[in-house]
């Protein structure tokens, strides 16, 4: 994070945003499931394996929603050259706005699926030879970092280099209250919220000279 200037940090917190709206509805809609922390569906996996066997198929299921929405997203990006960024979100787009669909006609469980794919897609915005540059649907790293910065600062180094992991962790968590609010009125039509953002996000993309190839 530190690597970037201030505005692809702030595309960054916007999106990690996202992640954290969609999963906070897909836990919500499929009641106590992950769309895009897969370390939780990882332990519900284990747990099921012994205890549900229902749910463990479930957690296997997302977890293989979002890795396939991995290698989807990494494809596009290689693809895309120097149009990554755009691309990928707007894939992801598409694809929560396909899930929203779903949702109001009452596929449920189809739309969550689509949720764990386009989280999985998320991960290749930031991509580069072919290896995540950003994190932006699961947070433990972004605290480890975090932490080491701070520990940095009480050492005398620099004092504000912990602030962008910071805000990416504060981004995913401030989009999950938010989706948590908005769910409790709409369901899944909550997910045409992040769509809007994300097609705002391509559009500052374009406009900023955001983009970065794969």
């Amino acid at each position: 994070m530190t690597r970037y200037d201030k505005r692809t940090r702030a595309l960054a917190a916007a999106l990690a945003g996202v992640a954290g709206y969609v999963d906070a509805t897909g836990f919500l809609a499929s009641k106590g499931f992950f769309v895009s922390f897969m370390s939780g569906n990882s332990t519900r996996l284990a747990v099921g394996a012994t205890e549900r066997a229902g749910d463990a198929m479930a957690a296997l299921a997302l977890i293989a929603m979002f890795l396939s929405g991995v290698v989807a997203g990494s494809l596009v990006a290689r693809r895309a050259g120097e149009r990554q960024r755009s691309t990928v979100i707007g894939l992801v787009a598409a694809i929560l706005g396909a899930a929203a669909l779903l949702g109001e006609m009452g596929q449920m469980y189809p739309a969550i699926g689509l949720m764990a794919f386009a989280m999985g897609a998320e991960n290749a915005i930031f991509q580069a030879d072919g290896e995540v540059q950003i994190g932006l649907t699961y947070m433990t790293g972004t605290l480890v970092k975090t932490g080491q910065r701070l520990a940095t600062a009480l050492s005398g180094g620099d004092r504000w280099s912990w602030l962008p992991f910071g805000m990416l962790w504060a981004g995913l968590v401030a989009g999950a209250i938010a989706g948590a609010a908005v769910f409790s009125s709409l369901g899944l039509s909550a997910l045409w919220l992040p769509v809007a953002v994300l097609v705002g996000a391509v559009c500052a993309v374009r406009y900023f000279g955001l983009e970065g190839g794969a």
